[in-house]
């Protein structure tokens, strides 16, 4: 870790070693647009260990051999002129929002002679604007977002996950987990921390990298399918197929280190900008409790929704199942 930090405050801000730099986690995170803002810090003061070289660092997803973007004449956004209005049902981006994920706010509002009822993810007011509501951070509701197809400004208040991270980040050593990811700010409850980004990969492609993986439960734990709006009865083809994933293992931002817990403090929610592009949702992690500053950030890989805890009873499926190593008083004991 010291010969990776010495090489890159002393050599790489100069002139030359250009295939060195490109492979450098320091000059990596130093790309990003926010890094001034909201750094990313790499520290080891447990063991000598470094990252992965083969691992390079990333702010967006990218697509992988046959997998392609939505072509431009099928992506629509909403038409509000007044960014307010993408908070209420006649926002067209919100029109795919159940009932049930209002605002905890009260959200009734007087448009003219019309009603118009709040139905956006987010607080609206005071300390807690732009944080999930609630309602929504205790379900599994997708969240629906404004975009760049869309009238409203870059300042609409329904566009957070959009305006990308607000938090700086810290990956380090832990004593017992490998790498972990803090951060050296209060976290609030609600508050967006990061996507969860790699290559996006069709799922036969993910399944032909876990027969490759040495061992495939480790492949998983960097495999996340964007599966949210899987629909065998859909009308849309890219949803009644198998998903796609994506593959954060050699190709991600900071939060592919986040660790998991059986008690986390994040949780992980799909989120949609164009209604097109529902298969290419993106992987949200929102804090569901306010977080002090230094404490690790985790989330549950599974979400709760396995049968690990059946099988952790029978002997033989044991032998091939995940520990957990989270250590919380709720922990499952495997993973999967």
């Amino acid at each position: 870790m010291d010969e990776a930090t010495r090489l890159h405050f002393y050599h790489h801000g100069e002139p030359g070693r250009e295939d060195e730099k490109k492979r450098c986690h320091f000059c990596q995170i130093r790309s990003f647009a926010i890094h001034t803002r909201y750094p990313v810090t790499i520290v080891n003061t447990v063991d000598d260990a470094v990252l992965d070289p083969h691992f390079r660092f990333t702010d967006s997803s990218i697509f992988g051999k046959g997998v392609q973007p939505t072509k431009e004449e099928f992506l629509t956004g909403c038409e509000c002129i007044d960014s307010e209005d993408c908070q209420y049902d006649a926002c067209n981006c919100l029109q795919d929002v159940e009932d049930d994920s209002s605002d905890d706010e009260g959200d009734d509002s007087t448009y003219g002679e019309s009603p118009r009822k709040k139905v956006y993810a987010y607080h609206s007011h005071g300390a807690r604007a732009g944080h999930l509501c609630s309602r929504i951070l205790t379900s599994r509701n997708p969240i629906y977002e404004c975009h760049e197809s869309c009238a409203c400004g870059p300042d609409c208040p329904n566009r957070v996950v959009e305006r990308g991270r607000k938090i700086p980040l810290q990956v380090f050593r832990t004593s017992t987990r490998g790498w972990g990811v803090r951060s050296m700010v209060d976290i609030r409850k609600g508050q967006f921390v990061d996507k969860y980004m790699g290559e996006i990969i069709t799922a036969q492609e993910a399944n032909r990298r876990r027969a490759k993986s040495h061992i495939a439960e480790r492949k998983d734990v960097y495999l996340f399918a964007l599966d949210k709006f899987s629909d065998q009865e859909s009308y849309d083809e890219r949803l009644r197929g198998p998903p796609l994933e994506v593959d954060g293992e050699f190709m991600s931002g900071p939060t592919r280190f986040v660790n998991h817990s059986c008690n986390p403090n994040m949780r992980i929610f799909a989120r949609v900008g164009d209604h097109a592009d529902k298969h290419l949702h993106d992987l949200a992690l929102f804090a569901i409790r306010d977080i002090p500053r230094g404490e690790e950030l985790t989330f549950d890989y599974v979400d709760g929704i396995d049968d690990s805890e059946n099988d952790a009873l029978d002997p033989e499926k044991q032998k091939d199942m995940t520990r957990c190593l989270c250590g919380s008083e709720e922990c499952r004991g495997y993973l999967w």
